[in-house]
């Protein structure tokens, strides 16, 4: 009987395929193409059917445990959708990512064929081809990019496909920090879900990862000292636990309301630049991921050249006394060896100077991101009263009036008209193109140059996590610093104090879980950009990897990824802590003392 059901089955299945056949011969017939359609979905992240509110501790889990959200990013790949004949439809190399933190909450599947589905299915993660390919080789606004997504193990290879990180509170009523990183090739997760959909036109889902569903299960989920992170090693029951759960996690729905309100245009500014200026040849690192440089200043070698004279030109401070280059000297990787600036009257500031590399892949600038391009940033320390301390109109003017300025000007954007914003694209255009990746670690990976003993336990210590539970007693600094740029380019409460003397973030963003936060600096340089942290409290890297070992102070906004540790930080031995400041030293770019950008 079996066989029979077969049997009268099959010529229902030929008719339907000679009906798809004649349809696109149709179509090919009268030169026009297959229609298709695009799906865009709308996410949220939730808990209990509401929202979640990032880094509010304001959840309560089965344990009636408190706890906050301060990271949900996620990958997906491979979407598909399957017609109501159980034909399946797959996009196999389409990814998105998610992200709450950087509220990036909304990706698209184009290109599906115009029908009628009954059930979508996708991938949490990425599979094991794309998961071990090169990150460098993805643009800088494709969902792979380590850059835009942070989820790249860096050094060690592979993605992150789900973070989740946050803080609960004790029964002590102290703070405690959890760290979920779900990856490797075994915890790939497909999720199928029934769902009517009609793609005859263009639609849009609203999607939901519910963080109590992922938490649920027998028995209750609770965290605990000794359940509060997992990195998905083989073999990690609680890694495998989430894995399992995650599968019924995900809900999608169709909305009420239109298509209509989903554009998202991202403003452009005018393109400024002369008909008969020469591309700027922007190099970088083979392991550096493309960078999003900016479209309406493109590079110029004019442009560029005009840039570098402005970083050393004194008379853009009211007296004439200091220039950018003052503060953020070629020598020290373009910081300064003072703890605090002195600006051209002599007051002196309240943070430390930042070094400037690599800000071609920054999205954020200064150590409270208050400047969200580098065309805004280099515009406010010249009108800072404790800083250079000139209005844009008197900088405008004495540009105007300095030759060769006029005729530089006219080369880099075709007009010997001089004002503010075109002096901000050249400065702009300068400091992208400060970059650093050659150094002894740079040389030891690409297997030019070998590292000593110290150094290279300095470097497994870097990038292994501090987790006694499994055996493993690294110093966890990859979390923040990893990647070839060892910086996450976030912003983070290290534990300098238990109370935000500083706002930081905080004072940009007014929400109270940024307060004392700062931007991660990158450890690319370090050995010569002393001394450190926003406020150059610490002389010298045995100060800083002090203050990771014993000095860590809890805070209502501590960082996950320190507050997951025992009270004072991650315990190294001496000879440990001798091995990452010699591991740091070898992050020295040698050769970063670039002729091109000495003064005129």
């Amino acid at each position: 009987m079996k066989n029979s059901a077969q049997h009268r089955e099959s010529p229902g299945i030929l008719v339907w395929l000679w009906l798809m056949l004649g349809w696109l011969l149709v179509y090919a017939a009268t030169g026009a193409e297959v229609p298709v359609r695009k799906l865009t979905v709308d996410m949220s992240i939730q808990f209990g059917g509401t929202p979640v509110k990032l880094d509010q501790l304001v959840n309560t889990n089965v344990a009636d445990q408190v706890f906050s959200v301060t990271r949900a990013d996620f990958l997906l790949s491979d979407f598909a959708v399957r017609r109501t004949d159980g034909t399946w439809v797959e996009r196999t190399n389409w990814q998105a990512f998610i992200s709450l933190s950087a509220q990036r909450l909304r990706f698209e599947v184009p290109q599906i064929p115009a029908d009628k589905y009954d059930r979508i299915r996708f991938k949490v993660g990425v599979e094991p081809g794309i998961n071990h390919s090169d990150p460098a080789k993805y643009g800088p606004d494709h969902p792979l990019n380590p850059n835009l997504n942070q989820l790249h193990w860096g050094w060690q290879g592979g993605y992150v496909f789900l973070a989740l990180e946050g803080r609960w509170r004790k029964a002590s009523g102290d703070l405690g920090g959890y760290s979920f990183h779900i990856g490797n090739d075994s915890m790939l997760t497909t999720v199928e879900l029934a769902l009517p959909l009609d793609l005859t036109q263009d639609q849009r889902l609203n999607a939901g990862l519910h963080l109590n569903r992922l938490f649920g299960g027998r028995p209750a989920f609770a965290f605990d000292d000794e359940n509060a992170v997992t990195h998905s090693r083989e073999g990690d029951p609680l890694a495998g636990r989430l894995r399992n759960q995650l599968q019924n996690a995900f809900t999608f729905e169709m909305p009420p309301n239109k298509l209509s309100d989903l554009a998202q245009n991202r403003p452009v500014g005018k393109r400024l630049i002369a008909t008969n200026a020469t591309p700027y040849k922007f190099v970088f690192a083979r392991q550096f991921p493309p960078p999003s440089l900016p479209m309406d200043n493109p590079l110029t070698n004019e442009g560029v050249e005009l840039g570098r004279r402005l970083f050393h030109e004194k008379r853009l401070s009211g007296n004439g006394t200091q220039s950018c280059a003052s503060c953020h000297q070629n020598t020290l990787a373009f910081a300064e060896s003072r703890q605090f600036s002195l600006g051209a009257e002599g007051k002196e500031g309240q943070r430390n100077s930042m070094p400037l590399f690599n800000l071609a892949w920054k999205q954020t600038f200064f150590w409270d991101g208050r400047a969200p391009t580098l065309r805004e940033q280099v515009l406010m320390p010249i009108q800072d009263p404790i800083e250079m301390h000139q209005t844009l109109p008197e900088m405008v003017g004495k540009i105007t009036a300095l030759e060769p300025y006029p005729a530089l000007f006219e080369r880099a954007f075709g007009t010997k008209e001089i004002d503010a914003d075109r002096v901000a694209r050249a400065l702009e255009q300068f400091l992208l193109t400060i970059v650093s990746y050659r150094s002894k670690f740079d040389r030891a990976m690409q297997g030019r140059e070998e590292m000593t003993e110290q150094e290279k336990r300095g470097f497994e210590l870097f990038v292994t996590e501090y987790d006694p539970r499994r055996g493993f007693y690294g110093a966890d600094c990859f979390h923040c610093h990893g990647g070839p740029f060892f910086t996450n380019h976030g912003f983070a409460n290290n534990g300098l104090e238990e109370t935000a003397i500083d706002l930081g973030r905080g004072k940009v963003t007014r929400r109270e879980f940024d307060l004392g936060r700062f931007a991660v600096p990158s450890l690319r340089n370090v050995a010569v950009t002393a001394p450190y942290m926003h406020d150059g409290r610490f002389k010298t890297l045995e100060d800083v990897v002090e203050h990771y070992s014993t000095g860590v102070k809890s805070s209502a906004s501590l960082d996950p990824n320190l507050a997951k540790h025992p009270k004072g930080g991650v315990p190294l031995s001496e000879a440990d802590k001798k091995a990452l400041v010699a591991f740091m030293k070898t992050l020295t770019d040698d050769e970063f003392q670039p002729k091109q950008v000495t003064g005129k």
